[in-house]
């Protein structure tokens, strides 16, 4: 536990940090790439050149200062960061680098204002929060150890099957080379593919799982990026019989199974984990309303394969929505979703659970629908597919 003075420090710096925190994280970075080259690897560049890493990690910082003597606000938030962190493989070591850059960073743009008493606090105050993470990341670590079929590091694969799934996004369907079995994961978990060497480059990439738990696979289902390293590698480089490295299952946004009805909200590539979770309960008679809207039917991914399954389970009904349709290929509905679209998919009493799934825009537009409808706040599970708000990535 921090000291009250400590506490008292930080809780007052909070205000100038929140007034000078991009300028701190665009200060940190090139320090941190610049003095500890070896986590290069656990950060995606696409995301720093966008300027999302750096916005995150002062959220973060913020948020951490604000709620320094009240930490049970930050469960939710501290539990993203540790299955993201236990998906790329954070070791303990790699949060004294990054203690020590943020503290530089404090003191370069702060100035006189970071007085020693100042840095020590934020000293202490960033040591107790590496405590609290790496405690819960060895946690997770262990258990990933002792887990039937599962493992901890990373474990080779071969990928067995690679299937087109739209003109953008293709499935890839891995084994283990050691042919040992595999665990049993939630639908909406994701798995890291480990490249040790891209050009020179070592990357780690996160992939929602795109499948049901119980197969013989594990299956991600990846979107050509035009910028994208590792995508494009996957898409354009990696052939049947290749090996991969695989990091075990991770993620805390998952499926709740209940009697409720599911309705499943998604955009784009945003598709691929509310498919595991459309194959992990297709089954169980629950009624599942499956809405996706894509620009058309070349970039809709999974549409014969969501038919056939509510061909042979009435209780999932698919509704397409399409903003520029093929002639050759329309949709349920053309435009763009909107409350009344979605209105006609929920029961009167608004007792079900929404996911929702995709990029930022189509998100925020989506939520927002879903709010004003009345749909409870605890019952709407969103995920946006961008970076997690992280220290380290």
């Amino acid at each position: 536990m921090l000291d009250t003075a400590t506490v008292q420090i930080i809780k007052a710096t909070v205000p100038a940090l929140q007034i000078y925190a991009n300028d701190i994280t665009s200060h940190f970075y090139p320090l941190l790439f610049a003095q500890h080259p070896e986590v290069l690897p656990f950060f995606n560049q696409t995301n720093q050149d966008k300027g999302t890493q750096p916005k995150a990690l002062a959220n973060a910082v913020i948020a951490y200062g604000a709620n320094i003597d009240e930490l049970g606000n930050l469960s939710d938030a501290v539990s993203k960061i540790v299955q993201k962190h236990t998906a790329l493989g954070i070791l303990p070591e790699q949060y004294d680098a990054v203690g020590s850059c943020l503290l530089q960073a404090i003191k370069a743009v702060l100035g006189d204002a970071a007085t020693d008493e100042v840095i020590d606090a934020w000293a202490k105050a960033y040591g107790q929060l590496a405590n609290i993470l790496i405690a819960a990341e060895e946690s997770i670590y262990t258990a990933n150890e002792q887990k039937e079929g599962s493992w901890r590091g990373e474990r080779e694969f071969i990928l067995v099957k690679r299937e087109d799934e739209s003109s953008l996004i293709t499935s890839f369907y891995f084994q283990p080379f050691d042919n040992q079995g595999l665990p049993d994961f939630e639908a909406g978990q994701f798995i890291t593919i480990v490249f040790d060497d891209l050009d020179g480059v070592a990357m780690r990439r996160n992939y929602s799982l795109s499948d049901a738990a119980g197969k013989d696979y594990l299956r991600i289902s990846v979107k050509r990026e035009p910028n994208g390293i590792v995508s494009s590698h996957l898409h354009n480089n990696i052939q049947l019989g290749d090996k991969v490295k695989l990091r075990a299952p991770s993620g805390d946004f998952i499926l709740r199974k209940n009697a409720k009805p599911l309705v499943l909200l998604t955009g784009g590539v945003g598709i691929t984990p509310a498919i595991s979770m459309l194959n992990t309960e297709a089954e169980s008679g629950r009624d599942i309303r499956f809405i996706h809207a894509a620009i058309n039917s070349e970039v809709h991914a999974f549409k014969q394969h969501v038919d056939e399954l509510a061909a042979v389970n009435s209780n999932i009904k698919p509704l397409y929505i399409y903003s520029q349709p093929e002639a050759q290929c329309q949709p349920h509905v053309t435009g763009f979703i909107d409350a009344t679209i979605i209105e006609a998919q929920l029961p009167a009493d608004r007792d079900v659970e929404f996911y929702l799934l995709g990029p930022v825009g189509f998100m925020k537009v989506a939520l927002a629908i879903a709010t004003s409808l009345g749909v409870p706040a605890n019952q709407i599970h969103y995920e946006f597919f961008g970076p997690a708000e992280s220290l380290t990535a």
